[in-house]
């Protein structure tokens, strides 16, 4: 009996190693694919940061003097390049969840500085006339698609790690050796509305 006993637990302790060992290489592959589509992610968020801060310096060459917008949108983008440029710190070279959601608030953030400022232009007819500033809001809208489907891509792959990660039994590899829940890529509430600005704070063009 005693030795049945045994037998059946050895049993378990097997199928159980087994089972981790097995699950631990389902983890590590969707996880490396989390971690690449995160890539992608801060690479399309790193070009929107820099196409804004040419918008930013065309929109001041016209004349435009809203100090307040500018000053949000230099804060937010310096906010949100210290966040991807961080070195990662947690396992197999990825940045750890609470990174990723600091990266996530800075772009939210730098997102909601942008429409204010594509807001504010639209009220300044010689910008729209502009070459120039046409062809680089074009570009922004195309990195605004990019930025689109780089989150969406990602938050396909941590929809697929994090349900593998819940499950049984895998969910025994990812307690042994620390998968950690990826965040999803959540826009602010509020965020899908269009900013409004009021037409008596915009300044008037300086006279020449």
């Amino acid at each position: 009996m005693k030795t049945r006993r045994l037998v059946i637990l050895f049993a378990i302790a097997l199928i159980s190693v087994a089972a981790s060992g097995c699950g631990y290489n389902t983890l590590t592959t969707k996880r490396e694919n989390v971690k690449g589509k995160w890539a992608n992610v801060e690479a399309q968020l790193q070009r929107r940061a820099d196409l804004i801060n040419n918008l930013v310096e065309a929109a001041k060459m016209a004349g435009i003097q809203e100090q307040e917008v500018f000053g949000r949108i230099a804060d937010a983008r310096s906010r949100l390049l210290s966040a991807t440029t961080q070195a990662p710190q947690g396992e197999a070279g990825d940045k750890t969840p609470e990174q990723k959601q600091a990266v996530i608030d800075a772009a939210n953030t730098f997102g909601g500085a942008l429409g204010r400022l594509l807001v504010i232009t639209e009220a300044y007819p010689q910008l729209q006339s502009n070459e120039n500033f046409l062809t680089l809001q074009n570009q922004i809208e195309g990195t605004e698609n990019r930025v689109a489907t780089a989150r969406n891509d990602y938050n396909a792959a941590v929809q697929d790690y994090n349900t593998t990660r819940s499950r049984f039994p895998t969910v025994i590899s990812a307690k042994l050796f620390g998968f950690a829940e990826e965040p999803y890529f959540k826009a602010e509430e509020g965020a899908q509305q269009a900013p409004t600005i009021d037409a008596n704070s915009l300044r008037p063009e300086p006279t020449k």
